[in-house]
């Protein structure tokens, strides 16, 4: 078992919608805090390299999406997909993979994901600073456990999706 500790504390620039807006994007900003996303919660919190990319789109995110109701029933309060991604690309990638249940999460300036210790170099394939494939069950802003995937490191030749994925973490719950 990893280590518990607390998450950094960081404000992440999103967009919600806003029907009192009007027109063609009815969005505004909203900066929503690890304590908003955390406190007095327990969340399962899964970490991708990158929207739209193809394990992220094929396999990471609709696994976790396919089984958010089997999370709910393991009392889990909130499931994440976080990204270093814009809250624009995040929310355009979730309607294209027409994602109802899992809430996106931008961390576009990668400050979280940076105080995570999980920023990696993947300038090797164009991307430049991403977040590492992962996943975390959170009680309370402590991290209980973590799944992080094998071979972290910049410029990875490699995209491991062996430890991430929503079964292995429903393995995990199901097993305390």
């Amino acid at each position: 078992m990893t280590e518990q500790r607390q998450l950094p504390n960081v404000t992440f620039k999103t967009r919600v919608h806003d029907e009192s807006i009007g027109g063609d994007n009815p969005f505004r900003w909203q900066d929503i805090t690890t304590d908003d996303i955390f406190k007095n919660k327990r969340v399962v919190l899964f970490a991708l390299p990158g929207a739209f990319t193809p394990t992220c789109t094929t396999a990471h995110l609709p696994g976790y999406e396919k089984h958010y109701d089997d999370f709910k029933a393991l009392g889990i309060d909130e499931v994440v997909c976080l990204s270093v991604n814009d809250a624009f690309v995040m929310y355009q990638w979730r309607k294209h993979l027409g994602v109802e249940k899992i809430f996106v999460l931008p961390d576009g300036n990668a400050e979280f994901t940076r105080k995570m210790g999980m920023l990696v170099d993947k300038s090797n394939l164009g991307f430049g600073m991403r977040s590492w494939r992962y996943s975390m069950l959170v009680q309370n802003k402590e991290i209980e456990k973590m799944f992080v995937e094998s071979d972290f490191t910049d410029n990875c030749p490699t995209d491991p999706f062996e430890t991430s994925g929503a079964d292995i973490m429903l393995q995990y719950l199901r097993s305390k």
